[in-house]
Parts: C-alpha cells; structure tokens; sequence
C-alpha cells in the first residue's frame, strides 16, 4: 500500500519568525505571508486542497492578463509619441517652405541673422 511520507516542517510552531505586529497592516501582512506559506507548503507536499490550486491559478492568470495589457499600453504609448515626433518633423517642414516662399517674395535669396531678436536680410 502507498503511504505518504510527511516532510518536516521548515518552521517550528513554537518560534516566531518575526517579531509581534505594531499595527492592523503589519498585522495583516504577517498573515498573509503565514497564510501564503502554508498554502505553498500544501501544494509542494501535494496536499492543497482544490480551492487554493484554483486560487494560485487564478492569480496567475490575472497577472499575466495585467502584464499583457500593460504591454499593449506601452505600445500605444509609443506609437503616440512616434505620431508627435512625425508631426512635429512634417511642421518644421511646413515652416521652412512659408520661410523660404517669403525670402523668394523678397526678390532674392537672403540668409537670416538675429540682431537683438528681430530678423534682418544679411
């Protein structure tokens, strides 16, 4: 007949690991982390019970469905800023032609210098 062998326990029952909680949030968290523990040592000892086989499946599952999302925004993202720095390039082209259609209205081809923040043909 199979019997299964049971594992010693990582943790003595008897020794805290931590010292006592000094709020409800430590409180909490210390449980958490207890109940998270045991719940690992079940399913390494393939004992867990199916509700916390289904609980760990689940949490993988949201996890990587935020972690895909949060891919996809960042695409977004950078196909946003792809889009702002191809308009801002095609703006600059646009003023470089009203600058030049200007200087050719001027009946040549001056170049510009900034004298005291106003612009004067050369």
């Amino acid at each position: 007949m199979y019997e299964k062998k049971s594992r010693p326990s990582s943790r003595k029952a008897s020794a805290p690991l931590h010292p006592p909680a000094r709020s409800e949030e430590e409180l909490e968290k210390e449980c958490i982390s207890e109940a998270t523990d045991m719940a690992l040592e079940q399913l390494r000892n393939r004992t867990a019970s199916s509700q916390i086989i289904v609980h760990y499946l689940k949490l993988g599952s949201l996890k990587e469905q935020a972690e895909l999302e949060k891919t996809r925004n960042e695409i977004e993202l950078l196909k946003a800023k792809k889009k702002a720095i191809e308009s801002d390039e095609e703006r600059n082209k646009k003023y470089q032609q009203v600058i030049d259609a200007i200087t050719s209205y001027m009946g040549r081809d001056a170049e510009w210098e900034v004298v005291e923040d106003d612009y004067y043909p050369q």
